[in-house]
């Protein structure tokens, strides 16, 4: 198991909004005893020089061999948090994608690699049983409300 600490400096990413009915792809994310404490949308840092459109493109197919259309415009959250007693800190953008037709159809799991060999597993979550009472918290804090918010507006 790779044990993961946040960078000591302020990253930029693109996290993909990616759904099956009312239910978000997510990647687990573990603490250093393997256990599931939250999840969070597909994505990564955007490289100098790389606009977010290109890096969501990019890590998409990176991570999981597709190529995917961004179908709204970025929302902007900044993410200070700490992961086992490090903190991290993120400026994101995050907007809806759409996969290629067929793409992981009848799967109700991904698995892949990150580049340094961690294995992920990403799969559907309905947003009522995250961020509840015995449930995985949604990544980064905040992005559940919204969302709650953006389909109440729908």
């Amino acid at each position: 198991m790779t044990i993961w600490r946040p960078h000591s400096h302020i990253r930029v990413v693109a996290l993909g909004l990616h759904w099956r009915g009312e239910r978000l792809l997510a990647a687990e994310v573990r603490d250093d005893a393997g256990r599931i404490k939250g999840v969070r949308p597909l994505g990564g840092e955007i490289e100098f020089g790389e606009s977010w459109q290109t890096a969501l493109v990019r890590e998409f197919s990176e991570e999981l061999g597709i190529d995917v259309a961004i179908t709204s415009e970025p929302r902007m959250m900044e993410n200070i948090f700490v992961h086992e007693g490090s903190t991290g800190h993120e400026v994101m953008f995050i907007a809806e994608v759409a996969f290629p037709d067929g793409a992981f159809a009848g799967q109700d799991r991904i698995d892949f690699r990150e580049d340094n060999g961690e294995e992920i597993v990403a799969r559907w979550f309905d947003l009522a049983d995250l961020d509840v009472a015995g449930g995985p918290h949604l990544y980064p804090t905040g992005l559940k409300d919204v969302l709650l918010g953006r389909k109440n507006r729908s």
